[in-house]
């Protein structure tokens, strides 16, 4: 994002058969827009993986497959073994759109035992939670376009209840049909290229998009307790209902503004707190302007010229991910906090003339711009979501306390090999986790050698098919994972099976004095415990 990235591209493969685009827009049952934000090959999805059934897979709206494998991921990239959360009293908030899929065909005679759970938008969170064995909360929050930061309200505010102790929120969306983009074609209520021209002058219409995200949540204390790595705090929340107002589906400028001041006060801050806001900006000529006026009125009074809140939107890069939006929004803040930078707006070389942005306290964010720490000035954004039905949602997310970074325990090669363990379900899968961990560490030449091998061994499943690498420095142990995943043999690989977790046993040969050479080299720094080695040996 902030190199400018767009992703918006042409139609899926999925859509090809039924012929969708028609540059006419008077045109039934077609698109004028033959561009959006998908996620491509969906189908392919690792049943197995998740102990599910080819027959029972091809019933699964691919919105709870992308969810499955997500959730996976997040936890993975919060360093929580997904087995070690059975039982628990863990949540799952996901927001999510009515489901197409199950509007693919009529054929009664194709309904078998797993159309209903295979179509079911509460199954979204339940599936999780089922596959995972949580014990919490398992909701599905459907506001429309608002439906993921709902969600990541409800989850929030479980945890301060004390509802649950961990959480997962975020949202999902995929077009199985193209329905939403001939319906809105009608309505000429869609960007002829695809593209949200967020508070631009061009602005012409949405540009739809897949998406999904999930967030892994937990109380400040309790991450901090258990020396997680905290990317971001969820200050405050709010979420209301425009009511009566001039439609249904029309946006309603003083309930947005009345959920970013509930917002605010839920978190005790004033407007002045805030630095950036994540808009809803769907890039329409009626609604941006909207959004922007009520946020004048929260965030102008008082706000210096050259102080004012940067605006923009990731919607610009990706469309308008519908159930998935507003998680996708809070990602991107969490990420510009973490890069000091907030990316650019797309598409908006001349903001739009519908708003009268002098006295406004908003500026675009036209380029993408440092956002650096000053003094002792926390960071914050907020984030807004507002639904078609209404539903209005808008999340504070602030930056987590100041940390010291743990040190890694051993820095460039180390005076014995430190096994990486890397697992999978069947040898294919060992080879293809090898070669993404070579791909990554790659990239990230500043990792230490004992935190990935604390990360491989503490912080990640290990399944039935197994492979160690002995490493002494990470270029060798890079070497060794380009060859594993080759299925080249590697003196520091050795590959083989675990059938059942057996118990941790440490033998020493022959008699070993202290003093020795051997007992010298136990206390240097090597990612074993000498205290348990010379209590081993006293014994």
């Amino acid at each position: 994002m902030a190199a400018g990235g767009d992703a918006v591209g042409g139609l899926p493969s999925r859509w090809d058969r039924l012929g969708v685009y028609d540059a006419d827009p008077e045109a039934v049952g077609k698109s004028y827009a033959r561009e959006g934000g998908f996620i491509h090959d969906i189908e392919q999805f690792d049943a197995a993986f998740f102990g599910i059934s080819p027959r029972e897979a091809v019933s699964m709206d691919p919105q709870q497959r992308l969810v499955l494998e997500t959730a996976w991921e997040a936890l993975e990239r919060a360093g929580v073994r997904p087995e070690s959360l059975g039982g628990s009293n863990a949540g799952v908030y996901l927001g999510a759109m009515t489901s197409d899929y199950g509007h693919q065909g009529h054929d009664l005679d194709a309904l078998d035992g797993y159309t209903s759970t295979g179509y079911a938008s509460s199954v979204v969170s339940g599936r999780v939670s089922y596959t995972l064995g949580l014990q919490g909360p398992a909701v599905t929050v459907d506001t429309a376009c608002s439906s993921s930061l709902v969600a990541l309200h409800l989850a929030a505010n479980a945890l301060r209840q004390g509802e649950c102790d961990f959480a997962l929120a975020g949202g999902v969306t995929v077009m199985n049909t193209p329905a939403l983009f001939v319906e809105f074609s009608r309505l000429k209520g869609m960007a002829a290229d695809g593209r949200c021209k967020s508070f631009s002058a061009a602005a012409d219409g949405a540009g739809w998009a897949e998406g999904v995200g999930v967030l892994v949540l937990k109380r400040l204390s309790a991450a901090e307790r258990d020396g997680d790595r905290v990317l971001a705090v969820i200050r405050g929340s709010a979420v209301n209902q425009d009511g009566r107002s001039q439609g249904l589906t029309a946006p309603n400028g003083p309930s947005q503004q009345r959920v970013v001041q509930a917002a605010l006060d839920a978190s005790r801050l004033s407007p002045a707190d805030i630095d950036a806001i994540e808009a809803h900006g769907t890039g329409t000529s009626l609604g941006d302007p909207i959004e922007a006026g009520a946020l004048a009125e929260v965030f102008g009074p008082g706000r210096a010229v050259d102080q004012p809140v940067w605006l923009g939107s990731s919607k610009s890069n990706i469309g308008h991910a519908q159930a998935a939006a507003g998680v996708a929004g809070v990602m991107k803040m969490i990420l510009a906090l973490q890069h000091e930078t907030l990316p650019k707006t797309l598409h908006a070389d001349e903001p739009s003339p519908h708003v009268q942005w002098e006295g406004s306290g908003l500026a675009l964010v036209q380029e993408a711009r440092p956002w650096a720490r000053e003094g002792g000035r926390v960071r914050r954004a907020g984030v807004s979501s507002f639904g078609l039905s209404g539903t209005n949602a808008h999340v504070i997310v602030e930056e987590p306390p100041t940390a010291e970074e743990p040190a890694s325990e051993v820095v460039g090669p180390v005076p014995v090999p430190v096994p990486v363990v890397v697992s999978g379900l069947g040898e294919g899968a060992v080879r293809e986790s090898a070669g993404r961990w070579a791909s990554w560490l790659e990239t990230r030449p500043g990792a230490g050698l004992v935190d990935v091998a604390v990360t491989a061994a503490r912080h990640r499943t290990h399944f039935e098919h197994r492979a160690s690498i002995a490493a002494e420095d990470m270029s060798g142990l890079v070497e060794a994972l380009r060859a594993l995943a080759a299925g080249e043999a590697h003196d520091a690989v050795v590959t083989g099976t675990a059938q059942r977790r057996g118990r941790w046993c440490s033998s020493i040969p022959g008699r070993v004095r202290s003093g020795s050479a051997w007992d010298a080299n136990c206390s240097r720094p090597v990612p074993c415990s000498a205290r348990r080695s010379r209590l081993v040996m006293r014994r």
